[in-house]
C-alpha cells in the first residue's frame, strides 16, 4: 500500500468511481446521493471531530487524531468529487502559494 500522495490519488479514484453506485451498498455513494450540501456537512463534522481529538490527545496517544484526520481527508475527497474538482487543482494552488508569506497571501485575497 502506498503511503504518500499516491494513496490520496488512488482513494480519490475509488471515490469518484462510486458516483452513481447503489447508495444501499456504498457509504460513498450514499453521500453522493444526498448532494453536495450533505458532503460538505460531513466534512465539517469530521473537521470538528479532528479538532476535538487534537484537544483531548495526550503526547503519547495520538491515535484518535490520526484516525479522525483520515476521516477528514476522506470526506474532503468526497466533497471534491461531488463538486467535480480534481484535488490536483488544490495541490496546484498550494504550489502557487509556496514561498509566499501566509500573511501576504491572506491579505491578497482581501484585495480581490
Amino acid at each position: 500500500m502506498a503511503t504518500d500522495i499516491h494513496q490520496l490519488e488512488a482513494l480519490f479514484s475509488v471515490i469518484s468511481d462510486r458516483k452513481g453506485d447503489d447508495p444501499q451498498k456504498s457509504y460513498t455513494a450514499s453521500l453522493f446521493s444526498k448532494g453536495v450540501s450533505k458532503c460538505a456537512q460531513k466534512l465539517g463534522e469530521e473537521a470538528v471531530e479532528t479538532v476535538i481529538a487534537a484537544m483531548e490527545s495526550s503526547t503519547s496517544d495520538k491515535k484518535s487524531v490520526v484516525s479522525e484526520s483520515a476521516d477528514l481527508i476522506y470526506h474532503w475527497l468526497v466533497l471534491m468529487a461531488a463538486l467535480d474538482i480534481d484535488p490536483a487543482e488544490v495541490y496546484a494552488e498550494l504550489a502557487r502559494r509556496e514561498g509566499t508569506s501566509g500573511h501576504a497571501e491572506k491579505a491578497s485575497r482581501k484585495e480581490q
